[in-house]
């Protein structure tokens, strides 16, 4: 149950004479019978002498207290005991004081779950249970590990309750990712969040804009990978934090979508929701377009004068949002450019008669790497709007051309000319604008095949120069 590796760090701290415990989520996962994924230990050393104790084994980049053990390839987390004061930027404590005890660590912690430690005791004086014994059954604990649990957070663990060490709106207000963090766990574990935590969630909501986008987002993901990731999104949004997070979707509850003519039966964020309910994709990127894929109906929304709900163009600023999205999260420039090919273009049609041509033309705008990931999406897509079948007859057959013309797709790499033509005709030098131009080409190329002859392409080449130099 305790890793060989996390053994021996334990004796080697026990043999310095300086009190060590296994603290946080390793702890959990151990009282519930789980392997244990990620170890996190606390301990009387200061950072200096932790340093000192695994030379050329650690390092130390913060001025927090932890300092990280490599061990196999893995990096172990050890932290000195600390109290903490003043949090001036809803994240982290302006002022870091080294504590004394285990048990003044574990009171700034920011659940009760999380709030217990199998602390190592001299060897034979450990009882592998502690007080809690009757509370929760522990098994194959060594006996020189003692439990502490000062905050009953075994009784909490059992009862699946989500509650903080102490007052909740001083957690939150220390550390405001505590927010978004306490919706985390209570969706990836199965728990409720107890009463005045949920109500000091929805009255401390506004302070998670405080919080760095990329922290936000990391625990939006894993939100989002969760398998009932639909539950979250709708706590997030029953708690308040939605409309901070991801204020696109958070209005799109209030867009109905029902009218003569349509099939939909949600408004606009269920059926968000209810899409990535269904979306079949483990990937987190398409899992996320699934849930914006329609934010861009909140605000081109509209009724005929016959009743019918319309929501022209929704792809199209739906896929701005998704750009605006990215950006405020910092994705990378990979994950923004999926993101908004997947909810630029989810809305294609399909049908029977659709040309070689037009398959190309999706597959160059949806790109072909991103085809099977807008399959997925448009199954999320179906089942989220009420339909009962993930696919229909159109969509199976749409699958099938698609397959059919991507046995040997057609990509700037086919076209009779290349950069070294630009160049030579446009007299550039190697970079972007090469590039432009061969996708210039490229494009009209892929609606006209015919046009992919060398002779008529050093013409369009030429023209180009002619026409468009400026804007190259």
């Amino acid at each position: 149950m305790i890793d060989k590796k996390i053994e021996a760090i334990l004796n080697k701290f026990e043999v310095a004479h300086f009190e060590v415990a296994v603290v946080g989520g390793a702890v959990r996962d151990i009282l519930q019978k789980k392997d244990v994924s990620d170890w996190d230990l606390a301990t009387s050393a200061k950072p200096e002498e932790i340093l000192k104790l695994f030379a050329n084994k650690s390092f130390y980049n913060n001025r927090f207290g932890t300092v990280g053990i490599k061990v196999d390839g893995e990096v172990v987390e050890v932290t000195t005991y600390r109290k903490e004061q003043r949090y001036k930027d809803w994240r982290h404590p302006d002022v870091v004081v080294w504590g004394k005890s285990l048990d003044e660590d574990l009171a700034r912690r920011d659940f009760t779950i999380n709030a217990i430690a199998l602390k190592l005791g001299a060897r034979g004086q450990g009882s592998g249970v502690g007080k809690k014994q009757d509370i929760y059954t522990l098994v194959s604990i060594p006996n020189t590990l003692i439990l502490v649990d000062p905050f009953d957070g075994q009784k909490d663990l059992k009862d699946k309750i989500i509650r903080t060490v102490g007052d909740p709106n001083k957690r939150f207000a220390e550390d405001a990712l505590r927010l978004i963090r306490a919706v985390r766990l209570a969706i990836t574990l199965g728990f409720e969040i107890e009463k005045n935590t949920r109500l000091a969630i929805i009255k401390n909501a506004k302070l998670i804009a405080k919080i760095s986008g990329e922290r936000v987002r990391d625990e939006l993901f894993k939100i989002i990978d969760a398998e009932n990731a639909y539950v979250g999104i709708l706590l997030l949004c029953e708690t308040g934090l939605l409309t901070h997070i991801l204020p696109e979707l958070d209005i799109c509850f209030d867009v109905q979508q029902k009218s003569p003519k349509r099939h939909h039966i949600f408004d606009v964020g269920t059926h968000c929701v209810m899409s990535l309910k269904f979306c079949p994709s483990k990937k987190t990127i398409v899992r996320f377009a699934t849930l914006l894929h329609d934010i861009g109906k909140a605000k081109v929304a509209n009724v005929t004068e016959d009743g019918i709900r319309t929501f022209y163009n929704h792809e199209v600023v739906g896929g701005k949002q998704a750009l605006v999205i990215s950006t405020r999260f910092n994705f990378s420039k990979t994950a923004r450019e999926k993101l908004f090919r997947l909810v630029r273009w989810h809305q294609f049609s399909v049908n029977e008669n659709q040309t070689d041509k037009a398959l190309r033309r999706f597959i160059r705008n949806v790109g072909l790497e991103n085809v099977s990931d807008m399959m997925d999406l448009r199954v999320g897509d179906r089942l989220g709007g009420g339909l009962q079948q993930p696919e229909s007859w159109r969509l199976k057959l749409f699958r099938k051309r698609l397959r059919e013309v991507m046995v040997k797709p057609f990509t700037v790499a086919d076209l009779k000319v290349d950069g070294h033509d630009v160049m030579k005709i446009l007299g550039l030098g190697p970079g972007p604008k090469v590039g432009e131009v061969l996708k210039s080409l490229f494009e009209e190329v892929a609606d006209d095949a015919n046009k992919n002859n060398r002779e008529y392409l050093l013409r369009r080449i030429s023209q180009y120069k002619q026409l468009k130099r400026n804007s190259i």
